[in-house]
């Protein structure tokens, strides 16, 4: 247990029998009631977003969740499979709990987030920036690189990102996982 001093980004807690990640936190005094602290939550386990208020000092719930290293492996019916990078367990998590799943190909490294009371599997994320090979993009124009345009490019998983018009079909790019986005071309 703790109370609403110990609230962080990030965090981790149970409200009303969900869970909630801290995202944004802060407090409200007036000089006539006492102080509420306040945060802007995202369900962990469900895909809502909302605002809670407590009085400061209120106990919370914090749930106490580990990031362990897996790997990606292969796409089913049943959902994405993954593997235990220290004790080679393998688990099946579905869809809606992995981040970006357009940008997992075979052997790709990723964090699972574990609750610690029910070793369930809350979140899958992928790390920082990861390295894709571009399948098929428009050839750019010659010269037409006086502006930041952009055109699609398709990946080696199927997904669809924009590019700069430089970027040509085999080449291999690194993408910002947090956006999705173009970050630059890698030399391989």
């Amino acid at each position: 247990m703790a109370t609403t001093a110990d609230i962080r980004n990030g965090m981790i807690l149970k409200l009303d029998g969900a869970l909630y990640s801290v995202v944004e936190f802060g407090q409200n005094k007036t000089a006539r009631s006492a102080a509420k602290v306040w945060a802007k939550l995202k369900g962990v386990d469900n895909n809502r977003s909302i605002e809670h208020t407590w009085n400061s000092g209120d106990t919370l719930f914090p749930v106490r969740v580990e990031k362990r290293n897996y790997q990606f492996l292969y796409k089913d019916e049943n959902g994405f499979n993954l593997m235990d990078t220290e004790t080679f367990e393998q688990i099946t998590v579905q869809e809606n709990l992995i981040d970006k799943p357009g940008l997992y190909k075979d052997g790709q490294d990723c964090f699972v987030m574990v609750n610690t009371e029910t070793e369930l599997p809350m979140s899958v994320e992928l790390p920082a920036s990861v390295v894709l090979r571009v399948t098929y993009t428009e050839p750019g124009l010659r010269g037409d690189t006086a502006t930041r345009t952009l055109k699609p490019a398709t990946l080696e998983t199927g997904a669809s990102i924009n590019v700069p018009l430089f970027v040509d079909t085999d080449e291999l790019i690194k993408i910002n996982t947090s956006t999705g986005e173009y970050m630059e071309r890698v030399k391989g």
